[in-house]
């Protein structure tokens, strides 16, 4: 399985992974933020964007396509559910990932006993049948949960929309076999074995991964660096984005 890759700029190799439903496209703005420090390569993930669907499932599937493609060895950086797959591949491969960053995102996404800062198993279960039943509009509901709380909701859930369909539709497998790893992934018990300095962003008002999962994960990994964007929901860096910037720089700079 090859995976779709687009890099600009130069400096130190930064991954960037998108979340559920997107595509690498929603990184456009927020790169030239970047490419001034880094040399940026963005992914699509199976079955989005302009990456085939070939029936990979698999978190760590999902994992070793993105290790197929990106450099060697690179600061990695996921969104949501591409946060999952950069802490699966620093987990995995930590001689690749030199730092980790993940932007609303969390270790297990649904509430499980001792864990409740995290979705209702209920939602993505919701979320399960009615993309069976009209792939389109649950996506939408989902861009739209993703935005509320928010205090720039308008523009961002604007930006998202706009970016859905820029490279055609992702594929219906591909979006359920997404919808299935936010479900059944729990990396908990693996936190403590990170090996590389750990940035976790998240919004002030993020309604799909509390910001009080930032304390949680703290207390399960070592060396966690926790960044709260004010106002900001499920996507900070189209929220904040040159706040987000100058946090990733300072990070890793």
């Amino acid at each position: 399985m090859s995976l779709y890759i687009e890099t600009d700029g130069n400096g130190p190799d930064l991954v960037m992974i998108h979340g559920w439903g997107l595509h690498s496209g929603i990184w456009d703005a927020f790169v030239p933020l970047l490419q001034s420090a880094f040399r940026v390569t963005r992914v699509d993930l199976p079955g989005h964007g302009r990456s085939d669907w070939q029936g990979a499932s698999l978190l760590d599937e999902w994992v070793d396509a993105v290790l197929a493609v990106v450099p060697q060895s690179a600061v990695w950086l996921g969104w949501s559910l591409g946060g999952l797959v950069a802490m699966r591949a620093a987990l995995r491969a930590p001689h690749r990932v030199t730092s980790l960053i993940t932007i609303a995102s969390t270790p297990c996404f649904v509430r499980k006993p001792g864990w409740q800062s995290a979705m209702l198993p209920s939602l993505l279960e919701t979320f399960s049948v009615e993309l069976e039943q009209d792939y389109a509009r649950t996506l939408n509901r989902f861009l739209s949960l993703q935005v509320r709380g928010s205090e720039q909701a308008s523009a961002v859930l604007k930006s998202l929309r706009a970016s859905l369909l820029a490279h055609g539709e992702p594929d219906a497998a591909a979006l359920a076999a997404g919808l299935a790893i936010l479900r059944a992934t729990d990396l908990r018990d693996a936190m403590g074995a990170m090996a590389c300095p750990f940035l976790m962003i998240m919004g002030e008002r993020d309604m799909l991964v509390p910001v009080s999962v930032g304390k949680e994960v703290s207390r399960l990994a070592e060396d966690v660096r926790l960044e709260v964007i004010e106002g900001a929901g499920h996507a900070p860096f189209l929220a904040a984005a040159d706040t987000v910037a100058r946090r990733i720089q300072g990070f890793v700079c």
